[in-house]
């Protein structure tokens, strides 16, 4: 781990950054840094050499500016909230930190918009808008703390997006600050009708093209009419099957997500327990959502399903705080999981809905193999997978294990012809299972496209892009 600047990072900018931002807004004590030394993601620690926490806008530009004519790196972050390794800096690297931009600009019920600064809480804008019948539908489990910049730079999902999307589905307009401070604005708030589709290309980005600092997002109704299943299963297979059964009904749930018992035990000793059963080998939570009607018909065909297909037990919540009870067990699932070890390394890979029976076999297989505790708790209706491993990073027989674990199940997920990722990004963590999920000239293109937007590779730099595989790295090595 990085634990003092580089040359590059000296006094004379530590100076101009002050008066560009506020001296209080500049930090550069070696206890005040390891603040940022991690995300969410216990695997990865890096200390930067700066942080830098602008007000505004113009800052952030005049920051961004700077940096450029001095050549030095910079990776912005969020709340840190990321599970990928992502929001790290370097020694050599200024940590731009985009919390103090928390403002809601605008809400425009008519339009159904809002456009909201970066630094804003994920929460803050459904709870803001609400009194409009209006919601912001991605919501990650982490939305009480998660910004939606860093939901921007990750393309964040969450239980609801099964039926409504993940984020690049809710924004249409983005005013971008580029690495060389100049300002771009991309899409529009009807969203864009003509050309290429650059609010998709930056979202899902990492940091690596720049900083969102006015986002427009699209608001949806509130729901007439919700409601919430929550089934018990003796057999994990029994509660796979159920998924896919629902699935083939033609009904899309508004939300399908699972915990196993490893989980359901952590969620049931701690504050956010449901009631469940805790010999249970699996639960589902299934969520409905619509006009009255629709959600009745809808609940008589998935109930019997649900029954047919193994589930013991099944409630159905349709109270909003018997609903919240459920929710709040599921969404707080990690912090239950936290309690069991002093680390929690969270996974993250989608494979098909029909490999997920065999997939939690095989993670049971390590599991017992490497003899550490593996806990799932997942987005079942779309296939994204969280395996989360409870271990103590002090102990390295327990470290290595972790790093045996996260291969093993990556490799498996790619064989199962899935995916690497579906909602926390590559970051640090999976650049090296990058050439094994996409073919050498796709990994080019990929780094032509960031080219575009940042040619010298100062932002967010060593991310995402294994170092000996784009031409990026390869001509001068510039990270």
């Amino acid at each position: 781990m990085t634990t003092s600047p580089t040359p590059a990072l000296t006094a004379d900018l530590l100076g101009a950054l002050s008066r560009l931002v506020g001296s209080r807004w500049v930090r550069h004590r070696p206890a005040e840094l390891a603040t940022y030394a991690a995300d969410g993601l216990p695997t990865h620690e890096s200390r930067p050499g700066l942080v830098v926490l602008p007000g505004s806008r113009s800052e952030v530009a005049a920051v961004l500016s700077l940096l450029a004519e001095r050549h030095v790196p910079f990776v912005p972050r969020g709340a840190g909230t990321g599970l990928s390794g992502g929001a790290l800096a370097g020694g050599d690297a200024v940590l731009l930190t985009l919390t103090r931009l928390n403002r809601i600009l605008r809400i425009d019920p008519a339009s159904r918009r809002a456009v909201v600064e970066p630094g804003v809480i994920n929460a803050h804008l459904s709870q803001a808008v609400a009194r409009f019948g209006l919601q912001y539908v991605p919501d990650p489990s982490s939305q009480t703390a998660c910004t939606i910049g860093g939901n921007v730079a990750e393309n964040a999902g969450g239980p609801h997006c099964l039926k409504y999307g993940v984020t690049t589905n809710h924004i249409t307009a983005l005013e971008v600050i580029l690495p060389d401070g100049s300002t771009a604005t991309l899409g529009s708030p009807q969203g864009e009708p003509w050309g290429p589709d650059l609010v998709g290309l930056f979202l899902g980005s990492e940091g690596m093209f720049g900083v969102a600092v006015e986002i427009t997002v699209r608001l949806e109704p509130t729901p007439r009419d919700i409601r919430t299943l929550f089934a018990e299963f003796t057999q994990l297979r029994a509660a796979s099957s159920a998924v896919s059964a629902i699935i083939a009904s033609g009904i899309v749930p508004a939300a399908l997500e699972m915990m196993d018992q490893s989980c359901l035990e952590a969620v049931e000793a701690s504050i956010y327990a449901t009631g469940a059963r805790t010999d249970a080998a699996a639960v589902l939570l299934v969520e409905l959502d619509g006009a009255p009607e629709a959600v009745a018909a809808e609940a008589a065909v998935v109930e019997p399903l649900l029954r047919a297909n193994g589930a013991r037990s099944v409630t159905v919540a349709t109270s909003e705080p018997d609903r919240a009870r459920l929710w709040l067990g599921r969404k707080k699932a990690f912090g239950a999981l936290g309690r069991l070890a002093p680390d929690l390394a969270v996974q993250d890979a989608v494979v098909p809905r029909s490999a997920l029976p065999d997939l939690l076999d095989q993670i049971a297989a390590v599991r017992d193999r490497l003899g550490i505790r593996i806990s799932n708790v997942f987005h079942a209706g779309d296939g994204n997978l969280h395996p989360c491993i409870s271990f103590d990073r002090r102990d390295p027989r327990q470290a290595a294990a972790v790093v045996t674990a996260n291969r093993e199940i990556m490799e498996a997920c790619l064989a199962a012809g899935g995916s690497i990722t579906g909602e926390h990004g590559v970051g640090s963590d999976k650049r090296e299972y990058m050439p094994r999920a996409f073919q050498p000239a796709a990994l080019d293109l990929m780094c032509e496209v960031r080219r575009v937007f940042d040619p010298d590779g100062r932002a967010n730099p060593g991310k995402v892009f294994p170092a000996n595989v784009c031409r990026e790295w390869r001509r001068g090595d510039r990270q």
